[in-house]
């Protein structure tokens, strides 16, 4: 089997995805997964699916639509091919809610902190 070029390698961080994506259904998962691995294989990722948050610091939105449901997944890059996922949630209103984004904002401080 031919083993694809990545552009970019998602991996997780701690286990705040976990906690998110072990609740979700088959269905959702599959797109999850499906969604990374375009993100991971692709030079240019559509900002269907990553698009950088604006008034952020560095902090992108990865977006999963299964059937009528929306889901983000908040991540952030190290060392520019590196993607460390942070937190995810189920979108049901038009704004990112402020906390979600709050929560991804600590989460890629503790990342940092950590890190050095």
């Amino acid at each position: 089997m031919d083993k694809k070029h990545k552009f970019r390698t998602i991996i997780f961080y701690k286990n705040y995805f976990d906690e998110f994506f072990i609740k979700q259904r088959d269905k959702v998962k599959a797109k999850i997964i499906w969604t990374f691995d375009l993100i991971e294989e692709l030079q240019r990722v559509p900002e269907t699916y990553l698009k950088h948050l604006e008034n952020t610091d560095g902090l992108f939105e990865i977006r999963v639509q299964q059937g009528s449901d929306i889901f983000r997944i908040f991540c952030f890059f190290d060392q520019g091919q590196l993607v460390v996922l942070a937190n995810g949630f189920q979108k049901k209103t038009k704004k990112t809610p402020k906390k979600e984004i709050e929560k991804a904002l600590k989460i890629k401080e503790e990342y940092e902190n950590e890190e050095k």
